[in-house]
């Protein structure tokens, strides 16, 4: 039996929630679950409606959806998501420039399949962590070229400029990942409020020492505000196998 829990925080530093969750532990069209982060940008309240409209809208389209696919579906709820965004950014001039990333994912049977676009993240943790999703970030960027390393990155001046993200264009390039999941396993999706302020061998010692997953997702954000609260925070915990012995 698969448990989540997922909450957002707006932090100690920012004034408007831009981050947005969904969470869904039950059928949703033709897929058995779907989680989804999203953390907006865009001026006043324009990151604001460019990540909850996005949410809303890949659930209405994974909703209506006849194909039998994972990562069909949840591509063309993205594109649709996307072009919805584009339009109304470039019909009103509050909007303009307004976009939002997004990780988005469902669990069938043992099996996780991942889309993300932006710098928000999916990570599995069981005996250690692994980020499964790519940063479509500057600096991951310069990671690559070898101009930086990833301590730097932490803390580099342009490490919130992201090099991909929904709204932003006509058209937008997902990235896709299929993972087996095991006993034992957690998952977690989270915006970059809590990786730029909690490192991922603290996320992985709070997550393995937690109670549930209610506590779990209490603690990282509790020790994100404490460490900084910089951004906003959203946090989404499953553990896919919630009644197996660990």
């Amino acid at each position: 039996m698969l448990k989540t829990f997922s909450k957002t925080d707006i932090g100690r530093k920012r004034k408007i929630n831009q981050d947005c969750i969904f969470s869904c532990e039950v059928p949703l069209g033709n897929l058995p679950n779907l989680f989804i982060v999203a953390d907006g940008m865009g001026g006043h309240n324009a990151g604001d409606y460019a990540s909850s409209y996005t949410v809303k809208a890949i659930e209405r389209e994974v909703m209506i959806n006849d194909s039998e696919a994972p990562v069909k579906i949840i591509k063309e709820a993205i594109d649709c998501a996307n072009a919805e965004i584009f339009r109304k950014a470039e019909a009103e001039p509050d909007y303009v420039g307004m976009g939002t990333t997004a990780v988005v994912a469902t669990i069938v049977d043992d099996i996780m399949y991942v889309a993300n676009v932006g710098d928000s993240r999916l990570y599995v943790i069981n005996d250690g962590i692994r980020q499964v999703t790519r940063d479509h970030s500057l600096v991951e960027e310069m990671i690559k070229m070898g101009e930086i390393d990833r301590e730097s990155a932490r803390t580099h001046p342009d490490k919130n400029i992201i090099t991909r993200a929904i709204g932003v264009s006509p058209k937008v390039e997902a990235d896709f990942f299929e993972v087996d999941l095991k006993k034992g396993d957690y998952v977690l999706m989270c915006s970059d409020g809590l990786t730029n302020m909690v490192d991922d061998d603290d996320i992985a010692m709070i997550v393995k020492a937690g109670r549930d997953v209610v506590q779990i997702v209490e603690e990282l954000i509790r020790v994100a505000n404490h460490n900084g609260g910089k951004d906003n925070i959203a946090v989404v915990i499953i553990e896919p196998f919630a009644d197996e012995v660990r």
